[in-house]
């Protein structure tokens, strides 16, 4: 049988080069695996030091994480130090001024129907989800405030526990019956609890092992509901943190699985840390009784804003200098055993700790006192449980810190740091660029 050399020789060489080409790629595409870098960033909603220092909460995933990796003894929180301007500094980087999630709640002038800052786009800064996707790296998140309509591949974001408003906003469409139907096998999506942290954990590890994202969000708040309930003691808080340290190593064993473990950073961390309350504070009592506030939805000259050991201060007219200085007055001028309960937050203090700029004036509690919104009744009334939101200068306020990873020291002491330090460590170890991130890396914390 006779055929063509020639031919048969160019379709050699061709197929050589296709087989050279396939090998070239393969190997790029498993050299890329490796280095392909990962952050799981988990927060503990209320996370105190004392979770992973003190032998008497069961936590032995966060114990284990301590001594494998870097940990700090405080990390100072936001102002008010509340859930959702912290977690919003966490992903930006800087204080409140600039990323615009002055508190959970968003104040209403003229009425007050409860709207939460539930929206990514309410964020005036850039985040990491951003800076991530903008790299055509995979981000993904679960449970994180402000976070609907986030850039990310996989989503549920915090709506508080409004089921069809998370159906809504979850990412890929569907995500929430196709984690009932491969993963929790419940008869009706509404019978996911999504309030225990071993479930928000398992759905976390469900995206790590099928997606493998540069970057997770997961934000477990049980802890800090309970807290709210019993003070910084308790049972349901003992059951609380160790719920969610299982959380943790459902999630730390996720990133095995996936073979992630030589190139993730994991971190756990918190967004405040807890005082226990004796005394509940409601300010707009005081103004109403001086003539400053007649009604909240619309008729007043001033208005408090409380946000729980805080409350602010708006002015219907910000330059009416002469409401301002009265409500100064009465404040002066409380009784003893009134003012016994407030600390007045100067113009520098709140300035340097970068609050909301449209509030007139500042007010964080003490000796055991928190802050509500009515305006008729009692000024002050019998509290109990606990709560946050103070101004953050005190230990007890200071949020936890730890992170583990082969580029992590090893049992590494940092004293103190502050929330917007994490952006930094993230977009540190993943190489991307957050120019207006304020946040620094503490010194040592990579090897």
């Amino acid at each position: 049988m006779l055929f063509d050399t020639t031919t048969y020789s160019i379709k050699t060489v061709q197929m050589k080069k296709i087989l050279f080409i396939a090998c070239v790629a393969l190997f790029a595409f498993h050299a890329r695996a490796e280095k392909e870098k990962h952050v799981i960033l988990i927060t503990i909603d209320g996370f105190r030091p004392d979770f992973y220092f003190e032998k008497e909460w069961h936590t032995p995933n966060l114990h284990k994480m301590v001594q494998e990796g870097t940990y700090a003894f405080g990390v100072n929180s936001v102002f008010p130090s509340i859930t959702y301007p912290s977690h919003t500094t966490i992903v930006t980087g800087v204080q409140p001024v600039k990323h615009g999630i002055h508190y959970n709640s968003v104040f209403e002038p003229d009425s007050i129907t409860g709207k939460i800052y539930w929206n990514f786009h309410e964020i005036t800064a850039p985040t990491l989800w951003q800076a991530v996707t903008n790299l055509g790296l995979k981000a993904s998140s679960i449970n994180w405030p402000a976070s609907a309509e986030a850039p990310v591949r996989y989503n549920i974001p915090d709506m508080g526990g409004r089921r069809d408003d998370m159906i809504k906003y979850a990412v890929p469409a569907g995500f929430l019956d196709t984690l009932n139907n491969q993963l929790f096998h419940r008869k009706e999506i509404a019978d996911i609890d999504l309030g225990k942290d071993q479930n928000s954990a398992k759905i976390a590890a469900w995206v790590i092992k099928k997606d493998k994202p540069n970057f997770m969000t997961v934000h477990l708040f049980s802890v800090d509901h309970f807290e709210h309930q019993e003070g910084r003691q308790g049972k349901k808080v003992e059951e609380a943190i160790a719920d969610a340290d299982e959380g943790v190593g459902i999630i730390r064993q996720a990133i095995q699985e996936a073979g992630m473990t030589d190139n993730t950073l994991l971190i756990v961390t918190g967004d405040h840390g807890f005082l226990d309350v004796s005394t509940n504070i409601h300010p707009n009592v005081w103004l109403a009784k001086a003539g400053l506030l007649d009604n909240p939805n619309g008729q007043w000259k001033a208005r408090f804003h409380s946000a729980g050991g805080s409350t602010f201060l708006f002015l219907k007219d910000k330059n009416d200098i002469e409401t301002l200085l009265k409500v100064k007055s009465m404040l002066k001028n409380l009784p003893a055993d009134e003012k016994k309960y407030i600390r007045v937050i100067t113009t520098a203090e709140a300035q340097k700790i970068g609050a909301d700029p449209n509030a007139s004036l500042e007010l964080s509690g003490l000796n055991g006192a928190s802050f509500g919104n009515e305006y008729t009744g009692k000024a002050i009334r019998t509290g109990k449980g606990g709560t946050h939101g103070y101004y953050p200068d005190c230990r007890e306020i200071q949020t936890g810190f730890i992170c583990v990873g082969k580029s992590v020291q090893n049992h590494y002491k940092i004293k103190e740091m502050n929330l917007r330090d994490i952006t930094a460590i993230v977009a540190q170890y993943l190489e991307i660029q957050m120019p207006t991130c304020k946040g620094k890396v503490p010194a040592g914390l990579f090897k």
